[in-house]
């Protein structure tokens, strides 16, 4: 839940952001002489490349939850049972453990979204983010019945 709270804080404050920037960027369009124009244009161009990063960043958020809800009333979910430390840290033995197994159910069922989908966790859990969300990616589109990118 903390986590859903940060993003949606952060996606509001690049909102903000994107108005303030887009406002200025606007404001140095109709001044209307050459230099201004371009460099209005250029201004605009980094709130446009912010809107569409954060949309699709906020669509993969919506068809993640999707997928967890969908797999949560399967009774399919992942159990939590990894150590931890003193911290509250997953122990890095435990989730490369976790990982191993997870890795064999997605190779043993390559076409399996769910298989994908523990994978994904798998690697959250050893703090591999990019590789992360290349699995969620993979499991979503398979659940889409979508073309999967190798």
């Amino acid at each position: 839940m903390r986590a859903k709270i940060t993003f949606f804080v952060l996606a509001a404050v690049l909102v903000v952001y994107f108005v303030l920037v887009g406002s200025r960027g606007w404001l140095l369009i109709r001044e209307g002489t050459p230099l201004t124009v371009t460099f209005g244009v250029a201004v605009l161009v980094l709130p446009a490349l912010g809107v569409w990063f954060l949309w699709r960043t906020v669509g993969f958020a919506r068809d993640a939850g999707r997928l967890a809800r969908e797999l949560e009333a399967e009774g399919g979910l992942p159990v939590d049972d990894l150590r931890r430390t003193p911290s509250g840290r997953i122990d890095r033995d435990s989730a490369d453990e976790a990982f191993a197994r997870r890795r064999a159910e997605a190779e043993a069922a390559p076409e399996d979204w769910r298989a994908w989908f523990r994978l994904a966790v798998a690697y959250h859990d050893a703090r591999d983010t990019p590789r992360a969300r290349k699995a969620m990616q993979r499991a979503i589109a398979l659940h889409d019945g979508r073309p999967v990118r190798r």
